[in-house]
């Protein structure tokens, strides 16, 4: 984590920074416990509510357009803030979701794009040609850093930010630590291209993993290790977004604690962990942060 005297708490020294809003995802409020019903819909907006969450992430990779609108009421019934993540499989196929996304004023759309060439110069196409219908819907858009999508390598994302100096980042860097297989700690050189990851991020994603596992028990000892490098990570996100941010500005936070299998279960089914507990976890980690960085945001320069 960023100390105190550090070059990245200096930076914000005398600045004031904006808010922190910390989401749950509707995916991650799935149980999937064997033989027990789901809680509707309405009930999960509540208990996210209940939970002191400010926003709820509707994801059209768990759910279709018509599902989303058919829960949309729920955001002005709970006075939980909206935030829509896209999965679009063409081109065109954006456009639903960004205009979704107006309907129920989501900030901006998270995009997991299902186009994916093998070629970084045709990637490059399909980015600009998304960034092209947002400039058209007038809504923003963030890429996420995800598997099974544009954004699939670490290696090839970083070629295209140096290629699309528009292209901003929603960080979820679960995804990057199993497709790298990354030792813990890092080395220098993953360490260095994770922070140019954060320093093009304007939202991010909670989830540990590590190099063989996407979302690890928090509470297992074994796992410390693995959430300390992720606690440094969004702590460094978070100051660099502060730090090129206005006073208006709202970081978001998503704590997506996926349902199996990205979460571990043993031989009965059941998960090994309490995730909506682990939320929880989640979220006091992510004030505390925001909290480090007012702080220093407040101190003279």
């Amino acid at each position: 984590m960023s100390a105190p005297g550090s070059a990245a708490s200096r930076s914000l020294a005398g600045l004031l920074v904006g808010k922190l809003l910390v989401y749950q995802s509707l995916w991650a409020t799935e149980r999937r416990i064997p033989g027990t019903p789901e809680l509707s819909v309405e009930e999960r907006f509540d208990r996210a509510k209940a939970a002191g969450f400010d926003g709820m992430a509707i994801d059209f990779g768990a759910m279709s357009l018509e599902a989303a609108r058919a829960a949309a009421p729920n955001y002005a019934r709970s006075g939980l803030r909206s935030l829509v993540i896209a999965f679009p499989r063409t081109i065109e196929d954006l456009r639903p979701a960004l205009r979704f996304a107006k309907e129920i004023d989501s900030p901006f759309v998270i995009v997991v794009g299902q186009v994916m060439p093998i070629r970084v110069a045709e990637m490059i196409e399909v980015i600009e040609a998304w960034l092209a219908i947002a400039d058209e819907e007038k809504v923003s858009i963030q890429f996420e850093t995800h598997r099974n999508c544009i954004t699939n390598d670490l290696f090839a994302t970083l070629q295209l930010l140096e290629a699309i100096p528009s292209m901003r980042l929603s960080a979820d860097l679960s995804h990057y630590v199993v497709d790298r297989e990354m030792p813990c700690p890092p080395s220098s050189e993953l360490q260095g291209m994770v922070s140019e990851v954060l320093a093009r991020a304007d939202s991010f994603q909670g989830r540990v993993a590590a190099r063989g596992q996407i979302q690890l028990p928090l509470a297992f000892p074994q796992n410390r290790k693995w959430l300390e490098i992720f606690l440094g990570w969004w702590e460094e996100g978070l100051r660099s977004f502060a730090s090129r941010s206005g006073p208006e500005a709202e970081a978001v936070f998503l704590c997506e604690l996926g349902p199996p299998e990205y979460a571990l279960t043993g031989a009965d089914g059941r998960e090994l962990s309490d995730r909506e507990a682990e939320s929880l976890v989640l979220a006091r980690h992510a004030r505390a942060i925001w909290q480090r960085v007012r702080t220093s945001a407040a101190q003279p320069a």
